[in-house]
């Protein structure tokens, strides 16, 4: 995703930006935020043209988009899974943030672009790469199932998983 996006939109470095404390996943487990951010900072230190920012996991608190998107200012681009675009509607004040981003997609199985452009009510910037279907939910049931999450994740990622021994 990062790659097509690098390669695709008029933009120099993807910044990767973990949720601190993902308010639309209250019920269910979720990692602690350190760990989540420290194998994105494994995952980004691949490419120099990656950078990872902490800012959702410093501020505390419900992680909303919005917030971020208010900190970079208008124009930033929120990539992300067509799937998960899908549940924009649904964000914290999701008006103010589809009026302040530029919304890039990449395409996820059984989600296509026309619906995305629907359900938001606008133009989208879908990126174009392979289908994957693949997502972090899987990998975790995955893991917790008893397999390795080896060529799922980068290496470091595999290794730091395994090490701290997460979604056992």
């Amino acid at each position: 995703m990062a790659n097509a996006a690098l390669e695709q939109l008029d933009v120099e470095v993807v910044r990767f930006i973990p949720a601190g404390d993902p308010w639309q996943k209250r019920h269910e487990f979720v990692s602690e935020a350190q760990h989540r951010l420290a194998m994105t900072r494994l995952a980004a230190a691949e490419d120099d043209r990656f950078s990872v920012d902490d800012l959702e996991v410093r501020r505390g608190g419900p992680s909303y988009s919005i917030t971020t998107v208010e900190e970079f200012g208008p124009g930033c681009v929120l990539i992300l899974g067509a799937d998960a675009a899908l549940s924009i509607p649904t964000w914290h004040r999701a008006s103010d943030l589809l009026a302040m981003a530029d919304i890039a997609v990449v395409p996820r199985p059984g989600v296509d672009a026309d619906s995305v452009r629907t359900t938001l009510g606008r133009d989208v910037v879908t990126l174009s790469m392979p289908t994957i279907d693949l997502s972090g939910t899987q990998i975790r049931s995955h893991v917790k199932a008893g397999y390795s999450a080896r060529f799922l994740v980068p290496d470091a990622v595999h290794d730091y998983i395994h090490g701290n021994g997460l979604y056992r």
